[in-house]
C-alpha cells in the first residue's frame, strides 16, 4: 500500500487551520507556502476537503479557508477518504480462479486477508481525530516552535 502525500499534506493543512481563532479565515496560497506545496495542486487538495465538508470556503479577496467542523468531529480516515476515495485497497485480478481453474468467483484467499488488513487500518484512522494529533503537537513540539508558527498564522488569516 502507498498513500499519496495529498493525504499527509491534507492532515497538516487541517492542523494549520485549528490555530485560527473563530470566523478568521487562512489563504490558500498562505496554507501551501507554510507547508511548502504548490498552490495549484494545495487548490486541489483544499476543494476536496471543502466538497467532504470537512473545510469551509470563503470566497472573495477576504476569502480563505477555515474548519467547518470541530478538531474532534474531524477524524484522520475522513481526510483520507477525502483525498484517496472509498475505493477498496485490494481488488482480486482472478490470478487463484485462473490458477486452480475455479468456477467459484467466491474464493479468493487474498481477498479475505487483504479486507481484514484493510479493516484493521481504517478502524485506527477512524478512532485518530484532528484533536488527537493537536494534543500530540502541544506535547511533542517546543514551545516557541508553536508560538512562531500561531504568530504566523495570525499575521496571514483575514478576519
Amino acid at each position: 500500500m502507498h498513500m499519496k502525500t495529498g493525504v499527509e499534506q491534507s492532515v497538516y493543512a487541517i492542523l494549520l487551520l485549528t490555530f485560527l481563532p473563530e470566523k478568521a479565515v487562512l489563504p490558500g496560497d498562505v496554507i501551501s507556502t507554510q507547508l511548502g506545496g504548490s498552490p495549484t495542486y494545495f487548490q486541489k487538495l483544499l476543494r476536496k476537503l471543502v466538497s467532504a465538508d470537512l473545510l469551509a470556503s470563503v470566497p472573495g479577496s477576504k476569502g480563505g479557508f477555515r474548519l467547518k467542523k470541530t478538531p474532534e468531529e474531524i477524524r484522520i480516515y475522513d481526510v483520507y477518504v477525502a483525498i484517496e476515495g472509498k475505493q477498496s485497497l485490494y481488488s482480486s485480478s482472478g490470478i487463484f480462479h485462473d490458477m486452480l481453474n475455479l468456477k467459484d468467483k467466491d474464493i479468493c484467499l487474498l481477498s479475505d486477508l487483504m479486507e481484514e488488513a484493510e479493516s484493521s487500518w481504517q478502524s485506527i484512522l477512524k478512532r485518530q481525530t484532528i484533536a488527537t494529533l493537536t494534543n500530540e503537537i502541544h506535547k511533542k513540539c517546543p514551545k516557541e516552535n508553536l508560538d512562531m508558527l500561531k504568530a504566523t498564522v495570525e499575521e496571514k488569516m483575514v478576519l
